[in-house]
């Protein structure tokens, strides 16, 4: 028999991942200039179709199919054959496995969507798909595995409770090394609408509890603390984001605030349902003045990560990974471990490894993939395209008659 209840909040936790997905797209749809929002836009909306093709395909399958040497999953959901109406994920959730089908599928799409802030207003449309299809192979299915479907790093006792790893790490040094392989803009834009970047702040703070309190897949007090965690965080890492922009910058700034949420809410994801909410504020705190030293180091050094997905997503997701490895408390969720204060050393070396590891081959990936597609297609506009901007050269459009 299904659990109802579960059943019903777990829809909910799925329409709400899905909902960041166009959220991110205001979000980064408001950095930058007039002249490129629809292509950042439809970069992160294209993502919504093309990897949900690639989820119930075969995606669904090497994620969480049976374990090939602890890397990927075997072919056994093939075009998610075998799952029927009357399967059941287990686990104790009571929830059909066709749900838990959508809900991986919605961080599937929102994963790679991430990556294109950091390259934003200078890649053709041609080659960022075939990115998009290359980086969903190769890292973020096998990174699932894994972590969640029963691969190595799983059965090693790493945990990653929403995405810390397999998500904005992997992401967030992805997006580091297309800065690297593509590189600087020729035309440097600045945000054209401070609005849009707040409406898209709230709908990926929205959206993140399904996120984050949605990866216990089941509604009880695990499930609370992880919504309480998701919000307290991003509450406490907002307003230190904003005191630092006063101290540093002598003004609180808008775009600040809202990027030290957003910081906020990536650290906390991967410890959101194991550790206690008096953590939970330690760790926005110490999100915002990482991720802030992270971007103001980026600044002086020249990379033109444009949006700032290292500095917001790959040092929020890592530092969430460490920091998890040294708050994590079985007395807050039984089946999770005790971090380094409560005496799991081990636990934290584990977590620390595999993160490192992880956003080294995110890295490194991703370098190469860019190099192999640049032989193929050109990944990067003209010079003349940049001026014109990318909505009227790769698409014919615009956004604002």
């Amino acid at each position: 028999m299904f659990n109802t209840g579960n059943t019903a909040f777990m829809l909910v936790a799925t329409s709400l991942v899905m909902l960041m997905t166009p959220g991110l797209a205001f979000f980064y749809g408001g950095l930058v200039s007039r002249k490129n929002v629809l292509t950042i836009m439809l970069q992160s909306f294209v993502s919504m179709g093309w990897t949900t093709i690639l989820w119930v395909t075969i995606g669904f399958s090497l994620c969480f199919g049976k374990d090939l040497g602890g890397i990927i999953g075997n072919g056994q959901y093939f075009l998610l054959h075998g799952i029927s109406l009357k399967s059941a994920l287990g686990h104790g959730t009571g929830i059909p496995m066709l749900i838990f089908v959508a809900y991986q599928m919605m961080f599937a799409i929102i994963t790679p969507a991430l990556i294109t802030g950091a390259f934003a207003d200078r890649v053709k449309f041609k080659a960022y798909m075939i990115f998009l299809t290359l980086w969903l192979l190769f890292v973020y299915f096998p990174l699932v595995h894994m972590v969640w479907g029963g691969g190595i790093l799983q059965q090693w006792g790493v945990l990653d409770f929403a995405g810390g790893i397999v998500v904005h790490a992997s992401a967030g040094f992805a997006a580091l090394a297309s800065v690297f392989f593509v590189g600087r803009r020729n035309v440097k834009s600045k945000p054209h609408s401070i609005p849009l970047v707040a409406l898209g702040t709230a709908l990926l703070w929205f959206g993140w509890y399904g996120f984050n309190a949605g990866s216990e897949l089941q509604a009880n007090a695990i499930t609370a603390n992880a919504f309480l965690n998701t919000d307290v965080a991003a509450s406490f890492a907002a307003i230190t984001w904003l005191v630092l922009a006063f101290i540093f910058e002598k003004k609180p700034k808008m775009i600040g605030m809202l990027t030290g949420a957003v910081a906020g809410l990536a650290t906390i994801t991967p410890a959101a349902g194991y550790v206690s909410v008096q953590w939970a504020m330690v760790i926005g705190i110490a999100a915002s003045l990482a991720c802030y030293i992270a971007v103001t180091y980026k600044n002086k050094r020249g990379w033109d990560d444009a949006l700032d997905v290292w500095g917001v997503h790959g040092i929020g997701g890592y530092i969430g990974i460490l920091l998890l490895g040294l708050f994590a408390s079985k007395v807050m969720n039984p089946g999770g471990a005790n971090g380094l204060i409560y005496g799991g050393s081990v636990f934290f070396l584990k977590e620390f490894v595999a993160v490192t590891m992880i956003a080294l081959y995110a890295f490194l990936f991703t370098y190469g993939a860019l190099w192999l597609i640049s032989k193929v297609t050109k990944v990067r506009v003209s010079a003349e395209e940049q001026e014109n901007g990318l909505d009227a050269g790769e698409l014919g459009e615009s956004a604002y008659l």
